[in-house]
């Protein structure tokens, strides 16, 4: 059985709301992006507990409801005399055998119910609000599509809105967890094979034990697992977004590209693209959880001087390298593209490495903002500022990946150009590069 790791605060949080529903039904949604471990946090929690694991598949309505009830039987007890053929109508009797009992019931891949019975979202609301007084159920709801789950229980024109009693956004692991991970599997790893796997995991679960357990545990052999004719990350950045966005991703597509290779202003994708993009830029933060715009810390919001920015590392490194040279995927020379990632590694890793220090200290720090900083024409660009309000201090940071090259001088100099936002701040300045990984 693989080892689990990390998501301490995730199972304590699922652990603090299992008891509230001991006394009160509980109804909680786990968002994250595909592959970041949903489904291996649920199962690992509820693997001592009386509990029912369903899985949606996309089968007819009459199927689905035999396999739920053959898997409701085995794993709480719960007997049903005859035939369920409707989903409505199984919720309805999982629901009353919760005002008797005391269970946790996990419906994974939750959002695909569109695909069986679109009327069921509204019959879940009407069973849930009639029948959840008295009920002892600690129901959880999980799915990977996450414009779709955030539509169903966002979106106040939804019948679900406002039912979910908790809310859980799954991240990747931690800096610290990636660290430990790579340990355990190369205990003489160097700084360069950590950075390598942040570039292509980000923390994402999946893509860290595919490289781990396919022995990929220096950056050589991780780059030549990923160029390889079966490698899944040639294809799972095209195949999660298409689930995402659907059918005209042309466009988006474009547009990630551009960002991937560093067109961040939306003045410059737009002239790339050749229409105005702004609505696209939209959907891709707010729908589908993809990019982001940053603005100077410290800025104002409603200032123009903003940059946007691929969240996802391995969708960043998928659209920088795959995704613009599919050509040579589709001839099968994997060997050209091995080339062209190691002739751009080094540059392309430098951007990493600052997204890498920025998490790190994040987790470590008693950080209350943080972020970059850059003024009107991006003079004077600082990698990080960690700042923190409670002590009024901040620390203000020069990333580079080798320690030779970090000058700190100049970082001075634009140091004190900031510090005029907060007079009464405290700051230091100092340098980190990989060796301090």
């Amino acid at each position: 059985m693989e080892k689990f790791y990390d998501r301490i605060r995730e199972l304590d949080t699922l652990s603090q709301i299992e008891k509230q529903s001991e006394k009160s039904a509980c109804f909680t949604v786990l968002t994250g992006r595909r592959r970041i471990g949903k489904t291996q946090l649920l199962k690992h929690f509820i693997s001592d507990k009386k509990s029912a694991y369903l899985f949606t598949s996309r089968n007819a309505e009459r199927s689905l409801c035999e396999q739920w009830q053959k898997k409701l039987e085995e794993s709480i007890g719960l007997k049903i005399f005859g035939t369920i053929e409707t989903l409505s109508d199984l919720f309805e009797q999982i629901m009353a055998y919760s005002q008797n009992q005391h269970f946790t019931l996990v419906i994974d891949e939750f959002q695909d119910i569109e695909y069986i019975n679109k009327a069921f979202f509204s019959q879940m609301q009407n069973i849930w609000d009639s029948q959840k007084a008295g009920s002892k159920i600690n129901l959880i709801v999980c799915g990977s599509i996450y414009s779709l789950m955030t539509k169903i229980f966002k979106d106040d024109k939804e019948p679900l809105f406002g039912r979910a009693t908790h809310t859980i956004h799954l991240k990747p692991f931690t800096p610290s967890a990636v660290k430990r991970i790579l340990q355990d599997f190369n205990p003489k790893y160097k700084a360069e094979d950590l950075l390598c796997l942040y570039m292509l995991s980000g923390g994402v679960a999946k893509y860290i034990f595919l490289l781990m357990n396919a022995d990929a545990t220096t950056k050589s052999k991780m780059i030549d697992s990923v160029c390889n004719m079966a490698s899944p990350f040639l294809v799972d950045g095209r195949d999660i977004l298409i689930s995402e966005i659907g059918k005209d991703y042309g466009i988006y597509f474009s547009i990630l590209q551009a960002i991937s290779r560093g067109l961040t202003s939306q003045s410059e994708i737009d002239s790339i693209i050749q229409k105005n993009t702004g609505a696209y830029l939209q959907n891709l933060q707010k729908v589908f959880g993809i990019t982001e715009q940053i603005r100077p810390l410290l800025s104002k919001i409603e200032s123009r001087n903003a940059r946007w920015q691929i969240v996802d590392e391995y969708m960043l490194f998928y659209f920088r390298f795959i995704y613009s040279h599919q050509d040579l995927i589709e001839l099968g020379n994997y060997d050209m593209l091995k080339e062209l990632i190691l002739r751009d590694y080094e540059t392309f890793t430098g951007k990493t490495l600052e997204r890498y220090f920025t998490a790190k200290l994040q987790e470590e720090e008693m950080v209350t903002k943080i972020g970059g900083w850059w003024n009107k024409k991006s003079l004077n660009e600082i990698d990080i500022i960690a700042i923190n309000d409670l002590e009024k201090s901040c620390r203000i940071y020069e990333v580079k990946r080798q320690a030779k090259n970090i000058h700190l001088d100049k970082v001075h100099d634009k140091a004190n150009v900031f510090m005029q936002n907060i007079p009464d701040y405290t700051h230091e300045v100092l340098g980190v590069s990989m060796d301090d990984m």
